[in-house]
């Protein structure tokens, strides 16, 4: 629940005031550690989701452009959507173990 909490609001309010947001509510788990871990994953890969979602991708898309490779918000979106389900969950998965 947590990390697609916070996989949610970076791509709402974007990483570091999802994490911030957060922050309050960490306190009161039990696992304090584990937390902040899953919160770390989540905040990172969601910034997969869209070409806007971090400015890594912005870089990437402008590079591309440079070397005369478009690449489109929905060309983007359809790779990073479907990416950002899978790894967040593959990463609470190996936080489990």
């Amino acid at each position: 629940m947590l990390g697609t909490l916070t996989a949610v609001l970076s791509n709402l309010v974007s990483n570091v005031p999802a994490v911030l947001m957060l922050k309050p509510f960490v306190d009161a788990l039990k696992d304090h550690d584990t937390a902040w871990l899953v919160i770390a994953m989540a905040s990172t890969f969601a910034g997969n989701f869209t070409v806007l979602g971090s400015i890594a991708n912005l870089i990437v898309v402008q590079r591309a452009v440079a070397s005369g490779v478009a690449i489109g918000f929905w060309d983007y979106f359809r790779v990073g959507a479907p990416l950002t389900v899978v790894t967040p969950k593959i990463g609470m998965l190996w936080l489990s173990l």
